[in-house]
């Protein structure tokens, strides 16, 4: 009856999900011009018995890149399904993985779209990223016999408690996984207590940690560094969402009193802030440059926006420490561990529940510092900037903490091997 219940109020909200989809297609055009991927309505790929992967947005498919990869190399003549739900999403997968795979968006959670979805690409096996546990696409899954790892499994105290009602419905869902590899103790914990099997869960780690930097990263940020202006300070502002670039802003004012000559390179989370951050930095009086228009920064730059998308890790590599965002707004944080991987120091706000276990082993590494507001930020950066050995000493315990904690991509691979008997696929 919940699940009955649940799919008629999935098939009234549509109207609505169409609604705010095209909202959101006038912003963003890969929202709209694939809408009929979101209920499964694409051409037959031919595909059969497939491995389908599926990471929500552009951080997922980062962090499922090596497994990926790794499941290409074990599993070498099997297709390659791998699905997201946003544009950046799509964008990253198809600059990662060009035609090696077959890409499309992951169809809304109703039964009938989920099993056209299923017609059309045959999963001889699925992997799920995180949290994405969508009652009817699980429940179909194990009525057609598709095993399903849900892999880099994290569950924040705020998203167990936001099941509420569905909660028994979740529980049935999170029950047809064939195993759950949870990224830390908490989030084991807080995955059994939603309904996961004790006997297919465990702590594998967190797929972040195997973060692959592409050859010539640091030549590539030297380069940039170099026609910024030589040795001036900088700082990155990354993954901003809105709520967040004023304060960072602000705290940037405070910090061009201390370092006139700093730069603020600062990276939107979605597209659709672009021009309102490059306007806010230009309203402030702030000398702006953005990717999209003027290439590079330059030496009298004193706001850069990357308004481009797919190169954050090439603007870290360019920096001196990096703040990361989503975390001054209630959002939960995004990627710390692509700057620590760096050996970069990494401030935060103070809402990181997407990352908590993450979050404080970089803060007790001494590796991360987390602020309140914008006066934090800028005492913080003030001081790193203006302190060589602490900053780089940060920056090393950075990245020690990121190669101490590798090999959750091994570890996903072997339980993949165990799921499907050890046996390499063939054409």
């Amino acid at each position: 009856m919940l699940r009955f219940l649940y799919t008629l109020t999935m098939y009234l909200l549509t109207p609505v999900i169409l609604y705010r989809l095209a909202a959101r297609g006038l912003r963003q055009r890969g929202y709209f011009s694939r809408w009929r991927e979101r209920f499964a309505f694409f051409p037959d790929p031919g595909i059969r018995r497939s491995i389908w992967v599926h990471a929500v947005s552009m951080g997922e498919v980062n962090a499922a890149a090596p497994l990926i990869e790794a499941l290409m190399r074990e599993y070498p003549y099997a297709p390659f399904v791998v699905t997201t739900m946003t544009p950046t999403g799509s964008e990253r997968v198809r600059k990662l993985f060009g035609d090696r795979v077959f890409h499309v968006y992951l169809p809304y959670d109703l039964p009938a779209s989920v099993r056209r979805f299923f017609d059309r690409v045959d999963p001889r096996f699925a992997v799920i990223l995180e949290t994405e546990i969508w009652p009817n696409l699980f429940i179909t899954c194990r009525e057609r016999g598709i095993p399903i790892l849900v892999a880099n499994a994290r569950l924040s105290e705020r998203s167990l408690r936001g099941y509420g009602p569905v909660r028994a419905l979740a529980r049935r869902a999170i029950r047809c996984a064939n195993y759950v590899a949870a990224q830390s103790p908490i989030d084991a914990e807080r995955l059994r207590a939603l309904g996961a099997a004790v006997s297919r869960l465990s702590v594998v780690g967190n797929l972040k940690f195997d973060i692959e930097l592409p050859e010539g990263l640091p030549v590539i940020g030297a380069r940039l560094r170099d026609s910024w202006g030589g040795k001036r300070p900088v700082w990155i502002a990354a993954s901003t969402h809105e709520g967040e670039e004023l304060p960072v802003l602000k705290a940037h004012t405070t910090i061009l009193q201390r370092f006139p000559d700093a730069l603020l390179v600062i990276v939107p989370r979605h597209p659709e802030r672009f021009k309102p951050v490059a306007s806010a930095c230009r309203s402030l009086g702030f000398t702006t440059r953005t990717r999209s228009e003027d290439g590079n920064a330059d030496e009298h730059c004193q706001c850069f926006v990357v308004d481009t998308m797919g190169e954050l890790l090439d603007f870290y590599a360019a920096s001196d420490l990096a703040f990361v965002g989503g975390s001054l707004e209630p959002i939960g944080g995004h990627n710390l561990l692509e700057p620590a991987a760096l050996g970069m120091p990494v401030v935060v706000g103070p809402h990181m529940f997407n990352a908590e276990e993450v979050t404080e082993g970089l803060v007790e590494a001494g590796a991360a510092v987390r602020v309140e507001d914008a006066d934090g930020l800028a005492a913080v950066v003030v001081k790193l900037l203006a302190n060589d050995a602490e900053r780089i000493a940060m920056g090393e315990a950075a990245r020690s903490v990121v190669m101490r904690e590798r090999g959750a991509v091994q570890r996903t691979l072997q339980i993949v091997g165990t799921m499907l008997d050890g046996a390499p696929a063939r054409p």
